[in-house]
């Protein structure tokens, strides 16, 4: 029989991020701030995590509302049409001594492709109530077309509005919460 350890993230020490070009000179950052994930791991192994996440794509924020709004259409996440976005793992391969790749199908707008997502465990940690924290920094890169998020504006100079390649980066602080055998 196995042990399995059930975690839930603490949305209050991590961050669901995100960076893509604007005008092909700067980066815009974006956060979602609605989220959640089912996560078990068999004891305190993560190469072994199943890990179902989920997000609330209405509650994007780039700190411009007239830009969130724009996000938030039929040209770009359909947020009233669509109400989630998910990941859910296949498989996590150790690639070095704190580092990792996390292998998963990734759907926004119905449609579903696999990505990969490079992981640094920061480790485990007891906290000042008893309890235990795990930490990871989670960072990817997709491109926005392959999930047809393909609203964009041609410059005067011959470039575009908004870059293609979105650059994934999540701080994510797991917290135990119990111990089920299996």
């Amino acid at each position: 029989m196995a042990t399995k350890t059930k975690w839930t993230i603490d949305p209050s020490h991590s961050e669901i991020a995100f960076k893509v070009k604007h005008l092909m000179i700067v980066n815009v950052k974006g956060v979602f701030t609605e989220y959640n994930a089912s996560i078990y791991t068999t004891d305190e192994d993560f190469t072994t995590a199943e890990f179902d996440f989920w997000m609330n794509p209405n509650s994007l924020k780039t700190n411009d509302e007239k830009r969130d709004a724009h996000l938030r259409s039929a040209d770009f996440f359909d947020t009233e049409h669509h109400k989630e976005i998910t990941f859910r793992s296949n498989t996590i391969e150790k690639t070095g001594e704190d580092e990792y790749e996390l292998w998963g199908d990734l759907t926004i707008k119905g449609i579903t492709k696999k990505i990969k997502l490079n992981v640094e465990f920061g480790g485990i940690q007891k906290d000042p109530w008893g309890g235990e924290r795990a930490g990871f920094t989670i960072t990817g890169k997709v491109n926005r077309k392959d999930w047809e998020l393909n609203w964009n504006a041609v410059l005067e100079s011959g470039g575009v509005l908004v870059g293609d390649n979105v650059n994934i980066a999540c701080e994510v602080e797991l917290v135990k919460q119990e111990e089920v055998t299996v």
